[in-house]
């Protein structure tokens, strides 16, 4: 198996047999397909493959390089994980789709012109939806349609952008892009939706915590890394990215804060992560970039590592609501460790994941002198070590014992959650495997004294911090509630003011069309009154008072002929 078969296809083909598969027959089949793909990548030689030319325009349906063969790598490594965390989970929508949702993202990540690209992220969206739906609830399914309406919305801007750009450049290759041209803006805010830029976000929240607790691990994991590796192809160095991400990265930390729902949390934090990637492929730099792709790499492992520790506490007590867990500790302990590595993970501890490529973007932007952003970025750092690093561990596991005793996770579980931990811990202390995969060459220290002192001191006082709020009562407790984010405009204020819209436009038709009825009425009786049979045009005259109206007639034309003729 070469280049001449895509990498993504291998998936999206292989997802045909899936339904008619069953049991560990079929959990072994989908175990099988990534581990596959992991082995054609290391078959792949550098290069482009599957070269076209359509309507005058070259398509390359196959691009290898260092960029795209690190994305798919971790694809299928979370793909791997996925499919142990769901080895026991019997079905076939949901199963199904995961694979194709795989595949279709893999196929992106190698994917060398924009038509491809199109082809696969509308794949994406379709699958991913149905992977939602397949929770079978009623708020899976509205969450599901929200969901489709805006990442359709997302290609359809792709494609719009895409056509622009051809236009103006004469080709679709995807390179560098940039927002010299109207198309590569477009370009920008379809990669920015599926990114969850800001104001664009609520999608996330919305839909991943609806999916099953299988369905958001695999959720988690791929659509908006493949926005974060389309912005590192595309758009590397384009400083609004710096903004837009450092604005990322710290708006969501107040909105965890004072969720009840940890998987919305978990969610929340995502965006978070996603701000660091953003700035730094804002920034540009080699060292950013490295950074930026790293970050993404690992960001992969904990959340999905995060994610899993959440679905099997869904799975043992069918609730992930802060206010009604606590004390699982005492019957989940592995689910209880595992969540911690995450946890300490994400909130870039020394010797786990995190540490050793956030501080690359922290690095890169206090080089490049954005002091503004670095400080940002140094309060999203403290912030998630709130809500992630404390919040989710702490309120699953220890706070407020809820007396519920369930039992340990399936062993499928704790074996996907204790592969992932590996990762996040070797990564941690031994990052130079890693740092191999990146780029551009890799000429950077994480283990000096001045970064793991400065992040270490960031962390201790905001511990410190979360302690003194708790003793003091000023935390936020972990009540039912729903919390209100930007969505709150379209999906109450916008149906409302529609609504009143209507009724008033109603009401302004309906005087409209009286008024005309009005008028229309007098019209008439005027006609009628004037050209009815008792009206003055239809009387008979005599042929000599016709006569005399002709005259008179043409006396007024001649006198104005004469006057301007």
């Amino acid at each position: 198996m070469t280049a001449e078969f895509p990498p993504g296809l291998l998936l999206i083909v292989g997802a045909l047999l899936v339904p008619f598969l069953k049991g560990t027959v079929r959990s072994s089949y989908m175990l099988a397909l990534p581990l596959l793909g992991i082995w054609q990548l290391t078959m792949l030689e550098a290069g482009t493959f599957g070269t076209m030319t359509t309507f005058g325009l070259e398509q390359t349906h196959v691009r290898v390089d260092k960029l795209s063969l690190l994305f798919g790598y971790i694809f299928y490594i979370a793909a791997t994980l996925g499919s142990v965390f769901a080895w026991k989970i019997n079905d076939r929508m949901e199963q199904t789709s995961a694979v194709v949702h795989v595949g279709a993202a893999i196929g992106a990540v190698f994917a060398g012109d924009l038509i491809t690209l199109f082809f696969y992220w509308e794949l994406t969206a379709i699958s991913s939806a149905v992977i939602i739906w397949s929770r079978r609830t009623d708020r899976a399914y509205r969450a599901g349609f929200r969901y489709l309406i805006v990442q359709i919305t997302s290609g359809l801007l792709l494609l719009s952008g895409t056509a622009m750009y051809a236009n103006a450049t004469g080709s679709i290759a995807f390179n560098a892009i940039g927002l010299d041209s109207p198309g590569g803006i477009l370009i920008l805010l379809a990669f920015g939706i599926k990114c969850a830029f800001p104001m664009l976000h609520n999608w996330l929240q919305d839909a991943y915590p609806e999916a099953s607790a299988t369905g958001t691990v695999f959720l988690s994991a791929f659509a908006t890394k493949l926005a974060v590796y389309a912005l590192a192809r595309g758009y590397a160095g384009t400083e609004v990215l710096i903004w837009i991400g450092a604005t990322m990265t710290a708006f969501p930390i107040f909105y965890a804060v004072i969720e009840n729902d940890l998987r919305r949390v978990l969610a929340y934090s995502l965006n978070n992560q996603l701000g660091f990637m953003v700035a730094g492929i804002g920034i540009g730099t080699t060292l950013a970039i490295n950074g930026a792709v790293s970050h993404a790499f690992a960001h992969i492992i904990y959340k999905a590592l995060l994610f899993m520790s959440m679905g099997a506490v869904l799975h043992r007590v069918g609730t992930v609501k802060g206010s009604e867990l606590g004390g699982l500790y005492k019957s989940m302990p592995w689910t209880t460790g595992f969540c911690i590595v995450g946890a300490a993970s994400i909130s870039a501890f020394p010797l786990f994941s995190g540490f050793v490529t956030k501080s690359m973007i922290l690095t890169a932007a206090a080089e490049e002198g954005y002091l503004i952003v670095f400080l940002v970025l140094l309060f999203a750092s403290a912030g998630v070590f709130h809500h992630s690093g404390i919040k989710i561990p702490f309120f699953a596991f220890f706070a407020h014992d809820s007396g519920k005793r369930p039992k340990e996770a399936p062993f499928n579980m704790l074996l996907a959650m204790g592969v992932a931990a590996f990762f996040c811990i070797g990564i941690g202390v031994y990052p130079e495997p890693l740092y191999a995969l990146l780029p551009f060459p890799v000429d950077y220290t994480p283990y000096t004294m001045t970064h793991v002192v400065t992040t270490l001191q960031l962390l201790i006082f905001s511990g410190l911090a979360f302690a003194v709020l708790q003793r003091t009562g000023l935390y936020p407790p972990e009540l039912k509630s729903t919390v209100l984010d930007f969505d709150f405009s379209y999906r109450w204020l916008l149906p409302r003011f529609a609504r009143w819209a209507v009724r008033v436009g109603g009401h302004a038709i309906k005087r409209l069309e009286a008024g005309i009825d009005l008028r229309i009425a007098h019209f008439i009786r005027v006609v009628y009154r004037h050209h009815g049979p008792d009206g003055v045009m239809a009387r008979t005259t005599t042929v000599g008072s016709m006569v005399q109206w002709v005259i008179v007639l043409l006396g007024v034309y001649l006198a104005l002929y004469l006057v301007w003729g």
